[in-house]
C-alpha cells in the first residue's frame, strides 16, 4: 500500500507499528471493516479472529476503557466493571476524543491518550488475529501475544 493511500488516522498506527518493529503492515480493505463481520468477510478469516475494540466510559473518572475481544463474542460489562469500576456508554464524540479514532476504526494501539485497557483471553484461541488500524478500511495482523506486547494491557476473562 502506498503512503498516499493511507488515511491520516491510520498513519498513526503505521508509525506506531514501525517504531515498535512490528513485522506486519497495515492492510487497506476493499470494503469497510466497520463491523467484525465485515472485516472477517473481507479478509476471508473466522469472525473470532477479528480483534474488536469496544470503548466504555468509566463513571468514576470519565476514563476511556478499551476492551479488545474476539469478533464472535460479546463483552460482559459486569466482568469488565468488576476489574475497572462502574461503566457507562461511550458515544462517538467521547470515543474520538479519548482515543483519536472514530468508532469502526478504533485501533488497540497509537491512542491520543492511553486508555484503561483489557484484552480478552478468548483471542488466544487463534494464532493470528486482525485489529483495526485507525480507520474503517484499515486493519493489521498480529498474534495475541504481540497484542499484549504492543499494548502492555492485562489479559482477562471478559466475554
Amino acid at each position: 500500500m502506498s503512503q498516499s493511500d493511507i488515511p491520516p488516522s491510520a498513519q498513526k498506527v503505521v508509525d506506531f507499528l514501525a517504531a515498535a518493529g512490528h513485522p506486519h503492515e497495515v492492510v487497506m480493505l476493499p470494503v469497510t471493516g466497520r463491523t467484525a463481520a465485515d472485516a472477517a468477510a473481507a479478509l476471508g478469516v473466522e469472525l473470532g479472529q477479528i480483534a474488536k475494540s469496544i470503548v466504555f466510559r468509566r463513571k468514576s473518572d470519565d476514563a476511556a476503557v478499551l476492551v479488545v475481544t474476539s469478533g464472535d463474542l460479546r463483552v460482559d460489562e459486569k466482568k469488565v466493571a468488576t476489574l475497572v469500576g462502574k461503566l457507562g456508554r461511550a458515544d462517538a464524540d467521547f470515543v474520538k476524543a479519548a482515543t483519536g479514532f472514530s468508532i469502526g476504526g478504533v485501533s488497540p494501539i497509537a491512542h491520543s491518550k492511553a486508555p484503561v485497557m483489557l484484552i480478552d483471553r478468548e483471542l488466544f484461541r487463534y494464532t493470528q488475529i486482525w485489529a483495526a488500524a485507525g480507520h474503517p478500511y484499515t486493519v493489521f495482523p498480529l498474534s495475541p501475544d504481540e497484542l499484549v506486547e504492543l499494548t502492555g494491557a492485562p489479559v482477562a476473562e471478559i466475554a
